[in-house]
């Protein structure tokens, strides 16, 4: 089943690989062409990337299918894909190497139910790809023992804010030595799993499809993941509705600091 997952997941990086060579520069990328079922404006490039994977997805019996544009295309079926077609829209938009293809596969409504997780990075080419009980792997090696610190010398904040960012980085003096801010939270996550930083933040409220591919290489490497304003973690649903910020870090207590820093 997983090598069925990551053919079809494959496949999606090309189709999405064909729009972004349609598509090749901002002028065509980022006109606003409407409201996605999330309530964020819809990009040229996420409509088009969207439409090419729904496509695809919509070939698998009896799937439902959460997107961010789309909202929820329900089937008959305990299957349910949750996917954000492109995470990391304005670097994609303005031509940024960093940004992303998520896809995750639930046999439930809830972040518990997720059994397969897939990221592509398009800067890097490196494919992220986790299974719920068989652990974390990148480019097809299970990720090595370097893990994230509890003393944090590299955060990651995701922002879309200036403002945001100016109000919450005071507040990580002493708990963090730096910031790095680089657009796509699913990667941001991904690279907390393989310890390249050691704490993630959202300093706005998060959807499902922002992270039900990346947590899942979190949690199987035994970092502490939260949706502290909206736990339990695991019961969360796969839909388009709940938001809360999310905290992750090596530990609970550092994730639980962090956001205690992020509510001050």
């Amino acid at each position: 089943m997983t090598d069925d997952w990551l053919s079809v997941c494959r496949a999606a990086v090309e189709d999405v690989r064909g729009v972004l060579v349609e598509l090749p520069t901002r002028e065509e990328r980022e006109p606003v062409v409407g409201a996605g079922e999330g309530g964020d404006e819809t990009t040229a490039i996420d409509a088009a990337a969207e439409r090419v994977i729904i496509e695809r997805l919509r070939a698998i019996d009896g799937a439902t299918i959460v997107s961010e544009e789309v909202g929820e295309l329900q089937g008959d079926g305990v299957l349910r894909i949750v996917v954000d077609p492109i995470d990391g829209s304005l670097n994609a938009k303005r031509g940024i190497p960093f940004f992303s293809l998520s896809i995750a596969v639930a046999d439930g409504e809830t972040m518990d139910d997720i059994l397969f997780g897939y990221v592509y990075d398009f800067g890097t080419g490196e494919e992220w790809v986790a299974e719920r009980g068989g652990g974390a792997r990148l480019n097809d090696e299970e990720l090595d023992s370097t893990m994230p610190r509890e003393e944090i010398e590299i955060l990651s904040f995701e922002a879309t804010l200036t403002s945001s960012v100016a109000e919450k980085a005071a507040q990580m003096i002493g708990l963090a030595y730096r910031l790095r801010i680089m657009g796509s939270l699913a990667l941001s996550l991904c690279h907390l799993a393989a310890g390249r930083v050691d704490a993630v933040c959202s300093l706005k409220a998060a959807r499902s499809v922002d992270i039900a591919a990346a947590q899942l290489l979190v949690r199987e490497r035994g970092i502490a993941i939260d949706l502290p304003e909206a736990p339990p973690f695991g019961a969360a649903p796969l839909d388009i509705k709940g938001r809360s910020r999310v905290v992750a870090a090596a530990t609970p207590e550092v994730a639980a600091e962090l956001f205690a820093a992020l509510s001050r």
